[in-house]
This record gives structure tokens, sequence and C-alpha cells, in this order.
């Protein structure tokens, strides 16, 4: 079973173990050289009932616990166990009643029992009590091993859940990055090409600004982590490309943080707002807005989007945008659960976006 636990776990496991049975070892072993009679029969038939239970504990919480009761084998398991039981019990009683036996001792006490009896001989209920002391025993260790092994279980099943949110968390991730990428770069070279003849250091200022858009999303965003600082160019460059295709009815308005102690963050959070916004509120042929505005105030994030809808975005494409979105809110939940708030309202001609995040911001 300690194959379900980290190597450092197992090793802790392991030395917690030792130092359990150097003490079980040890302390009765003392206890009867200062304050015993000196007689080791008694010492070492507890040693012997002591390694019974022990085997029968480590043998259903190493075996038994995780190779049938938690594999829904549980009349196997039981069968098992109870042979075990019974064989630990003749096992012990042959070793205590044979080769550890000794007579003098047997007799002082059956004449003390004698005694104690007004002269009556009888022989006492020891061996029924012995028997029904190791079965009831044995139950409650066996009910100690079936309550770690199910927490190690669980621990194991909770490790694969965050295995898997996390792949979830950078499949979404590619997801956003593909859906970035191809037609932005492609309407954005064109941009550029034809600003070539026209405004050449325009042109080779957005041709770097792309190559940075372009870094980020291939290296930068890979680790699952990057810098609030990093994350915040990465925007800025992305609307000042998109600006490149705007006309003199787009009215665009930016804020975004200068001066904050920057921090960690997982990347590509705000831009499917950023995207959404300039993908439905840009129309033209009509006036149309797009605010982008972002503040960092102590140890929470405040971003809002907010932009008008044009008539061509009134079907399709908005449905397509809330299923975006709704890919959105899911990272949101597994990145954050609990420390965000995201809110998204519309009306026929504003759509509005809403996010603020607590987190404890590491101190670079």
């Amino acid at each position: 079973m300690f194959k379900s636990l980290s190597i450092s776990d197992k090793k802790i496991a392991i030395i917690l173990h030792v130092i359990a049975w150097i003490i079980v070892v040890i302390i009765p072993l003392y206890l009867n050289s200062a304050f015993g009679s000196g007689n080791l029969q008694r010492l070492y038939q507890f040693y012997v009932h002591t390694f019974s239970a022990a085997a029968i504990f480590y043998i259903g919480y190493l075996w038994l616990v995780p190779r049938f009761f938690l594999q829904d084998k549980k009349i196997t398991y039981f069968l098992i166990l109870t042979g075990i039981i019974l064989l630990t019990y003749f096992l012990t009683s042959y070793i205590n009643d044979t080769l550890l036996f000794d007579a003098v001792h047997d007799a002082k006490f059956k004449e003390a029992f004698k005694q104690l009896n007004e002269g009556e001989v009888s022989q006492p209920p020891f061996k029924v009590f012995g028997f029904f002391n190791h079965i009831l025993a044995s139950i409650l260790i066996s009910g100690f091993a079936i309550g770690l092994g199910v927490m190690e279980k669980l621990k194991q099943n909770e490790k694969k859940q965050k295995e898997l949110e996390k792949e979830k968390l950078n499949s979404e991730l590619a997801f956003l990055k593909n859906q970035i990428s191809p037609h932005f770069f492609f309407n954005t070279l064109n941009n550029i090409y034809s600003l070539i003849g026209i405004d050449g250091p325009t042109a080779q200022d957005s041709v770097l600004k792309l190559s940075k858009l372009m870094r980020y999303l291939l290296y930068e965003s890979e680790h699952g982590e990057t810098m609030m600082s990093h994350e915040i160019d990465f925007m800025k460059n992305y609307v000042d490309l998109m600006k490149l295709r705007q006309n003199s009815k787009v009215e665009l308005q930016v804020d975004f943080p200068k001066d904050f102690t920057d921090f960690s963050i997982p990347p590509l959070l705000f831009i499917p707002f950023i995207e959404n916004a300039f993908k439905h509120g840009v129309s033209y042929r009509e006036h149309s807005f797009i605010t982008i505005q972002m503040k960092i105030e102590n140890e929470q994030i405040s971003f809002v989007s907010q932009n008008s809808i044009g008539r061509s975005s009134q079907a399709g494409d908005m449905q397509h945008s809330g299923i975006g979105l709704e890919n959105v809110r899911k990272r949101l939940n597994l990145l954050f659960p609990g420390k965000h708030e995201l809110t998204i309202e519309s009306n026929e001609t504003i759509f509005r976006v809403g996010l603020s995040i607590k987190k404890t911001i590491p101190k670079v």
C-alpha cells in the first residue's frame, strides 16, 4: 500500500513504524528489568502476542485491504482474514503452552487459585477468555488497518483528481493559445504588410510587438505561471496590434496599472475577454466602443471589459462567444475556487465582463 504514497511520505511512514516498534520492544523490557521479578516468561509471552497482532495488522494493511477490501472483494477479504486470525491464535497458543510453558509457575498459580476457591480444584476458563480476547483484539486491529487503507486510497484519489484538473487546465490553456493564434496572426500580418509602404516605423514596431506576442504564447506561458507585468505587456501588445484594424468609428479606452508589486499568476486569464470585446464590439458601419480597465490594489485584481454589441453580433457569433467564456469560467473555478468573482452582463447594446480575483500575492 506504500506505493500510493510519494517517496518522502513513504520514508516518513517507515521511520514512524520503526520508532513505534522500538518503543514497543524496549519499554516492556525496561519495565521488566526495573520493576519485575526477573521472570522473562511473561515478557516473552507478551512479545508473542504483540508480534501476532503485528502480523494481522501488516498482512491486512499491506496486502488484504488494498488487494481485496478496496477492490470490492470483501467476502474474500473476510474469509482470508478469518483464517489468518484463527491461524495466529493457534500458533500463539502453541508457542505459549509448549515452548514457553513454565511448569513451576503453573503449579504455583494452580495452588493459589485452589486456596482462593477454598480448596476446590477447577480449571479456570483462561482458554475461552484468551480466545475471545484474541478475536476482539484482531477485529480492532483489522479495523485500524482498513481505516488507514481507506485514508490512503482517498489521498491517492485526491492526488489523481488534482492531476486530472491540472491536465484539464493545460488543455484549456492550449485551446486558448490556438484560439488566439491563427485568425489574429493572419489578419495582423496582412495589416503590417499594408503598412510597410505607408508607414515604415509603425510597421517595424508592429512586427516587434507581434514577435513578443508569439514568444509569450510559445514560451513564457508554457509553465503554468507567469509574472503579472508580462501578462500586462502581452495584453498591451495585443491591443496595439488590434488597433491597426480599427477606424475612427471605434472608440477605444484602455487602462492598465503601471506601478505595482509584481507577482506570479496563471497566464492568459484576461485575454479571452479582450479578444471577445474586439470580436463582437467593433462595427465598421456605426459608432462602437471598447473599454478595458484593470486595477491591482492590495491583494485583489479587478478587471472590467465593456463593449458595444454590433448588429452583426446578435445571433451565432454571440452564441460562440458564450461557449468560450464558459470555458474561461471553468478554468477560473479550478484555479481560484472561492477566491474570484466573475460577472457577465449584457443587454441589447452593451456587453460587460467583470472579474475580481483575491489572491495572496508573493513578493518578488
